[in-house]
Order: structure tokens, then sequence, then C-alpha cells
């Protein structure tokens, strides 16, 4: 889980894998059947395939598993069905409260990516939460490879990068810290 590249296509899903991502994450807002149609292909990739919100998309698609927000329904059958499930969670309390294999914690920073996002928490929220929960916690939000190596200084087991998915360094600075723990 040490990079999770958060993507809208294949072609950009490829990059991200060639450039070190550990695991990808389809992030379309979309019908089920748009999902489905963006995601093929995902499951050749070579590494665990996450989709963001969908269920069906993901049980339809082979994927590894779901990621679901705070507000997203599904986690019972996500479960049922054997899907790795990931949870979002901008808090401490909503970390600490969550069902879930992963949690996608964050922002850290400011982020452009996603406009309605939460206040940042900085590093000193994201230690906090690494400390709290007994589950790998991957840090989200204005996440690049200039501050990659910090979110796992702080406890993080990875990080999630949108803007920096294809960047090779994201991982080199990962592995870097997560070999000097």
């Amino acid at each position: 889980m040490r990079v999770h590249a958060i993507v809208e296509d294949l072609a950009t899903a490829q990059r991200a894998v060639e450039a070190g991502a550990t695991i990808v994450q389809l992030r379309v807002k979309a019908s089920t059947a748009e999902v489905v149609e963006r995601g093929l292909g995902f499951d050749a990739l070579g590494v665990p395939f996450v989709v963001n919100d969908d269920v069906a998309a993901a049980v339809t698609l082979g994927a590894n598993g779901v990621h679901l927000g705070q507000g997203d329904s599904g986690a019972t059958e996500a479960r049922s069905r054997g899907l790795l499930l990931g949870r979002s969670a901008a808090t401490l309390e909503q970390a600490m409260a969550a069902d879930a294999d992963y949690l996608g914690v964050g922002p850290i920073w400011e982020t452009p990516s996603k406009a309605d996002a939460d206040p940042p928490i900085g590093l000193a929220g994201l230690r906090r939460v690494c400390a709290a929960v007994d589950v790998p916690v991957i840090a989200i939000g204005g996440v690049d490879a200039s501050n990659a190596a910090a979110c796992i200084r702080a406890g993080a087991a990875g990080v999630a990068v949108v803007r920096a998915a294809t960047d090779p360094h994201v991982r080199s600075a990962v592995d870097e810290a997560l070999g000097a723990r």
C-alpha cells in the first residue's frame, strides 16, 4: 500500500504503475455502467485495483477492493463479496469509527484535486490518527514527492496521490522513508 494512485482512466493508470504505484484506484463520478466502461483493463495492470464509491462496478470489474467515503453505502456488500474495504476519514473520530481494511486519511494539506475537501489536518492530525487505529493509514491530500516521506515518518503506511500519480519520485520518497523506519 505504499503508493496509491488515484486515476480516471487506463492510460494514466498504466503510467502510474510504471512510475511505481502499488495500488491503483479508479475514481470516476459517474453511473455504474460508465465506471465499468472506464475500468476495463485495470485488472491486468499487475497491481491491486480499487474502485471508488461503487461496489457493483468493483464486482463487475473483478477489482480487489472498493473505497467508500463517509457518506457512501455498500460496506456490508463489499465485505460479503470479499472486497478489500477502504474508507475515507477526515477526523480522528471518523477514523476510529470506520469499519475498514485501510483508511484514506486527509486531506493532509490543501489540495486542488478535490474542491469540496475537508480542512487540512496536517502532519500532527495524521500522526494522531496513525497512533489511534490498527489498520494501515494512507495519507491523502496535497501529497507529492516533496512531502510523501513526511507522511510516512508521521506513521502512514503509504500515500495516495492524484496530481503526482505518475511521478516516480513519489515511490522513491516513500520507499526511502519506509526503509528508515
